[in-house]
């Protein structure tokens, strides 16, 4: 069987290995930077009325929107990375989905200055001031728990290497299909976006169908890991990263509240296993034969 599927897997290896290159996210990062000064430009020819009529109908008025607009590219090179940490560890994906949180917490004070009128003041306009100290303080907890997450999630499942080996090509084919439905998802978009002038819900599209990947997940990983322990852990990392994509949904400040509750619910998740739980206990009920972490 494994035979038959080596194309796709050697696919997504050669796909993970091309994005995760340090001359890729050099690249990335230029055309972003490129993106951000088009985006100002732009912005500054429809004050300036110079501007075809169908590309100013698209074009918005405030010059924070570009900000905005960095940010969100930034995120989606991050919603991509993540996709290919699906493959790695639970703990390492809950681990990224943790530093787009923090990203996700990070633009909300660029998308409440992006709603003030130019040239911006404070004045009568204390509501998105307080939503920005929120979102920026969110931000910052959400980075201290994943510096704090790293440190306690050393601890992981314990496969054979046969089972670990069908475990891990599975999971790339679920990277691989989820690859092709956030660019279908993408592309859908921006045909609705350019179509209608009106700013689509890409990142909540996106993460529901995250939250249905990680499901597919849990029950992969207990045909491969049937303890109850390994399911415990895994469902449990679902649970918190259903919570930080549900808090995306809220309103603010409730937002924040619930990302912030979903950071230490994994914490807390992973140091119970870490502190409570022996090696020999939580390795319980996988097969004999060579291990290997995964």
């Amino acid at each position: 069987m494994l035979h038959y599927l080596t194309p796709l897997v050697t696919l997504y290896d050669t796909l993970n290995e091309f994005w995760e290159n340090p001359r890729t996210q050099r690249f990335v990062a230029a055309i972003i930077l490129l993106l951000y000064f088009v985006a100002l430009a732009i912005i500054e020819a429809k004050n300036w009325h110079i501007l075809p009529p169908d590309i100013a109908r698209l074009a918005p008025e405030n010059h924070s929107w570009a900000i905005m607009m960095a940010f969100t590219l930034i995120l989606g090179t991050e919603v991509i990375s993540l996709i290919f940490c699906i493959s790695d560890s639970f703990s390492r994906s809950v681990g990224k989905q943790l530093e787009i949180l923090a990203l996700i917490q990070l633009r909300g004070p660029f998308k409440e200055l992006s709603a003030l009128q130019e040239p911006i003041t404070i004045a009568n306009h204390w509501e998105p001031v307080l939503h920005i100290a929120i979102s920026a303080a969110g931000a910052l907890l959400i980075f201290v728990a994943l510096r704090i997450f790293m440190r306690v999630s050393a601890r992981r499942v314990c496969l054979n290497r046969p089972t670990a080996t069908l475990y891990v090509v599975s999971k790339k084919l679920l990277c691989l299909t989820l690859l092709c439905i956030v660019c279908f998802i993408g592309v859908m978009h921006i045909i609705a976006f350019l179509k209608t002038g009106e700013y689509q819900r890409f990142f909540e599209s996106v993460y529901t169908a995250l939250i249905f990947a990680d499901i597919t997940l849990v029950l992969l990983a207990q045909h491969f890991m049937p303890a109850f322990n390994a399911v415990f852990r895994n469902s449990g990392f679902v649970v918190g990263t259903l919570m930080m994509r549900l808090s995306l949904s809220a309103t603010a400040p409730f937002d924040t509240i619930i990302a912030i509750f979903s950071a230490g619910y994994v914490i807390l998740l992973v140091w119970s296993f870490s502190h409570f739980l022996p090696q020999k206990e939580y390795c319980r009920d996988t097969s004999s034969g060579p291990d290997k972490q995964e």
